[in-house]
C-alpha cells in the first residue's frame, strides 16, 4: 500500500475502535489510532488520506473534528461513525461535505467498501 492509504480512525470507545482498525487492518491499509478529537487533531497531516471519526465524543466531537480540519485547509475526506440515528445528523454531515455516514455496529463489507469508494478519486489523481 501507500501512504495514500494512511487511515485515522477516531473513536472513544475501544472495542469499536480496534475492530475498525482490525478491518482495516486486515485490508492493508496503514490504520492510525485516536481516542478523541484533540488527540485526533495532532495526528492529523497531508500523509492522512482518510479519517473515519465517531460523531459523539469529548472535548472534540465528530463535527468539531471535522471543523477544525478544514479549517487548517486539509481536504481530508472524513466517514462518520454513529449510533445516533437522529435526521438533522444526515443534514449537517451533508453541509461539512462527509463521504459517508455509517450506522454502528460498524460491518465489515460496508466499511471496506465505503472506504475503498472514498479513496478511489485520490488514487486516480
Amino acid at each position: 500500500m501507500t501512504a495514500a492509504s494512511k487511515i485515522l480512525v477516531v473513536e472513544d470507545n475501544d472495542f469499536v475502535r480496534m475492530q475498525i482498525a482490525r478491518f482495516l487492518g486486515d485490508e492493508g491499509y496503514d490504520v492510525v489510532e485516536s481516542t478523541d478529537g484533540q488527540d485526533a487533531m495532532e495526528k492529523v497531516d497531508g500523509s492522512i488520506a482518510l479519517a473515519i471519526v465517531d460523531v459523539r465524543m469529548e472535548p472534540i466531537d465528530g463535527f468539531e473534528f471535522i471543523k477544525r480540519v478544514r479549517g487548517l485547509d486539509l481536504t481530508t475526506p472524513v466517514i462518520l461513525v454513529t449510533g445516533d440515528q437522529n435526521p438533522d445528523l444526515l443534514a449537517e454531515a451533508s453541509k461539512w461535505n462527509v463521504a459517508a455516514v455509517l450506522m454502528k455496529p460498524v460491518q465489515r463489507d460496508r466499511l471496506v467498501k465505503t472506504v475503498f469508494r472514498t479513496l478511489q478519486p485520490r488514487r486516480a489523481s
